[in-house]
């Protein structure tokens, strides 16, 4: 299988849908001989922060001595990026070798009867695959959706992660926060430590008590570990961090951001847990050196500053939309907004509101995104800002830079396809 045969394999699946639930994966990776054992494995699970920390954590992983393959999604602009090696992503080559390692078995299973895997399912068991492949020595597992049913919860990992609960997924995971955290927490088993974010009281309760259920070590955000002290820098972060196990001082992180800062303390806390020990100073600081964040606050652009994020529910936005104030607080942005169906969109726009100088409205390439005349229509409702149409990412980030003149900026947000598709004009 070559890689437009393993792209062409996963797209038949699609039409699967989304479909929650371990007995399908744990069949698969029966069938394989469990490629998703052998090594300690940090779980991340949350509502918003899992693929920064995730990549954080193997950052910090691969600093200290050890080969780290990492699971993310949805990806930005390729479905490899979902597959890395020590921080690199899966090359083509290595992630049609990982589809055919994991084809073979799904077919065979669905020739016998059984219910065919998903799409997520298959890429799972790829990124297993590749692991198994790559003989890596730890791996980082970013959630897809919730986490008791997620097929990322095949795993009895040594350390799990709970970065944030907000509301969303309501049609899977439950109307309010302390069912959500419930949901998302499952990830947690006998065997591992948990490693919790700053959560709400509700949330937190239930952690707690997951925890003492288990009877688990709790490091939680606040109390055993916590952002000390932070300084915007030259294009950065300069930052001391409070680990569970030792203190962390003046590290420079080259990112923007300060939400990052609690994604890192949450990844120190989590590495910590998996190696047992405080770790060492200098190898966390070549492991931040090197620390590129896909699709967050990135500035893709410049004559007009150009910025992609990938906020894409009211926490994320809230998020962006601090970080923005804090450190261009002169700025004023022409926002490219596209979301899909089930986002809020009021929320997003009177977050941003104060900080916009005007919006186009358009749509990513997905059947469930908001088409651009729905959504220009919605926001009109919202503000007095100028609301343009553009039929498609291209357009309108055309727009934008003409709007914003070569001394303005530009602001790509609402969903992370929109962004990578962006990305790709950009780069």
């Amino acid at each position: 299988m070559n890689y437009p045969d393993a792209l062409a394999y996963l797209d038949g699946h699609i039409a699967h849908g989304i479909k929650p639930g371990l007995e399908r994966i744990n069949g698969l990776l029966d069938d394989m001989g469990r490629p998703d054992e052998g090594y300690p494995i940090i779980h991340v699970a949350g509502t918003n922060g899992k693929t920064s920390t995730s990549r954080f954590a193997t950052l910090l992983l691969v600093a200290h001595g050890l080969s780290t393959g990492t699971y993310t999604s949805p990806h930005l602009q390729n479905v490899e990026e979902r597959l890395a090696i020590n921080g690199r992503m899966a090359t083509e080559e290595e992630f049609a070798l990982a589809v055919s390692d994991v084809a073979g078995f799904a077919d065979l299973r669905a020739k016998a009867g059984e219910e065919p895997n998903t799409y997520f399912e298959l890429t799972t068991a790829a990124a297993f695959a590749f692991f198994a492949d790559q003989a890596v020595n730890a791996a980082v597992l970013e959630v897809g959706l919730g986490g008791r049913l997620d097929a990322t919860n095949v795993v009895d990992a040594e350390v799990c992660v709970l970065t944030s609960i907000g509301i969303e997924h309501t049609e899977y995971l439950g109307e309010d926060v302390a069912t959500i955290a419930g949901e998302k927490l499952a990830i947690a088993g006998a065997n591992s430590t948990l490693v919790s974010g700053p959560l709400p009281d509700l949330a937190l309760e239930v952690a707690d008590a997951r925890a003492r259920d288990l009877g688990i070590h709790h490091r939680h955000y606040g109390k055993d570990f916590s952002v000390l002290d932070a300084e915007p820098g030259v294009r950065g972060w300069l930052v001391t961090i409070g680990g569970a196990e030792d203190t962390y001082e003046d590290l420079f992180l080259p990112l923007h951001g300060r939400y990052q800062l609690v994604n890192l303390a949450n990844a120190v806390a989590a590495t910590e847990a998996l190696l047992g020990r405080k770790l060492d100073e200098e190898a966390v600081r070549d492991a931040l050196a090197v620390a590129t964040m896909p699709g967050r606050m990135e500035v893709l652009g410049t004559h007009p500053l150009v910025m992609v994020d990938g906020a894409h529910n009211a926490d994320g936005v809230d998020a962006l939309a601090e970080s923005l104030d804090e450190e261009y607080p002169t700025t004023r942005w022409q926002l490219v907004l596209g979301v899909m169906g089930d986002k809020n969109v009021e929320a997003m726009v009177e977050s941003l509101e104060p900080l916009l100088a005007g919006i186009i409205a358009t749509a990513p390439k997905s059947e469930r995104a908001v088409p651009p005349s729905v959504l220009a229509e919605r926001i009109s409702d919202l503000t007095d800002l100028a609301v343009i149409e553009a039929e498609d990412a291209e357009i309108a980030l055309d727009m934008a830079r003409a709007e914003a003149g070569p001394e303005g900026a530009v602001l790509v947000a609402g969903s992370l396809y929109l962004v990578g598709e962006a990305r790709a004009l950009l780069i």
